[in-house]
């Protein structure tokens, strides 16, 4: 991920379908396609961080803006996702660490379920939280119906259940567990941004195309990632308008993604799951 830089506090690039990214939220590049981010605080001095598996490259982003580490926020247990927490701690003693019912992480200050609503001071925002098992059974979401400031768009951290074109394998979860989760997540406003924790976009679109092949939304919507990625942008965040009209997990109700499920399956599908179910399958074993 070395090739897509941080993005700038000020003069986010333009990106898609009213999609730009949140002026006061960083992109942190780790691994090879995970993205860290970081919410800035309202005078500029704290962060908060979402997802840190790498203490590493959060540690040069704080030193590069000139910011002190006050929170985390975890979305799950995966070690791409909580593995730099022991060092953040040794380095930033005094932050809280906000994350699901999981007690298999380490290092969590406060543990929150669905309905609990985190406010984190001198940030202007207050975090709902929802419990979005399927990927994991741990997984939770969090979402902010507006930040303080010119920018009020909602924001959703939604880690490894929702991507920009796809969805989190099944690795713990069911395709009903999954189906509900997606379904909370499709029901927030339209233009609420969507900071989901990887680069997978571009490979989501080409899964995507195979389900809805003469879909023209998809279609304009692969070519303005593929400018995104040749110009070395990250293609994250989406929104969840973008998502309704272009991501197959999200349209499994729609008669197209329905009749390719069932092509694929080669067997009548009875309900929303069983086709979520099917595409998944699909996706994993497309090559």
């Amino acid at each position: 991920m070395s090739e897509s830089p941080a993005l700038p506090l000020t003069g986010a690039p333009d990106h898609p379908e009213g999609a730009a990214p949140h002026p006061r939220i960083l992109a942190i590049p780790a691994f090879q396609d995970n993205y860290i981010w970081m919410l800035v605080d309202q005078a500029g001095r704290r962060a908060a961080v979402v997802d840190p598996g790498d203490a590493a490259p959060v540690i040069d982003a704080l030193q590069a803006h000139h910011l002190d580490l006050a929170a985390v926020l975890v979305t799950h247990h995966h070690a791409d996702h909580v593995g730099g927490l022991a060092a953040l701690r040794a380095r930033y003693p005094a932050m809280t660490v906000h994350g699901p019912h999981n007690p298999a992480i380490a290092g969590i200050d406060r543990r929150w379920r669905a309905g609990d609503s985190l406010a984190l001071d001198g940030f202007g925002v207050h975090f709902d939280v929802f419990e979005v098992p399927g990927h994991t059974l741990d997984h939770i979401a969090w979402y902010a119906p507006r930040l303080t400031g010119d920018d009020t768009r909602p924001v959703l951290f939604c880690g490894d259940t929702l991507f920009a074109g796809g969805c989190g394998r099944l690795f713990e979860g069911t395709p009903v567990q999954m189906h509900a989760s997606l379904s909370r997540l499709a029901a927030l406003p339209g233009d609420t941004l969507v900071y989901c924790a990887h680069e997978y976009t571009a490979s989501n679109l080409r899964f995507a195309r195979k389900v809805e092949p003469n879909s023209a939304a998809l279609a304009r919507r692969e070519a303005e990632v593929a400018a995104l990625r040749a110009a070395h942008r990250p293609t994250v965040p989406s929104s969840i308008a973008v998502e309704r009209a272009t991501n197959p997990f999200l349209r499994v109700n729609h008669p197209d993604v329905q009749h390719a499920a069932q092509a694929y399956s080669d067997r009548p599908l009875e309900d929303a799951a069983s086709i979520l179910g099917a595409v998944r399958h699909w996706k994993d074993s497309a090559r």
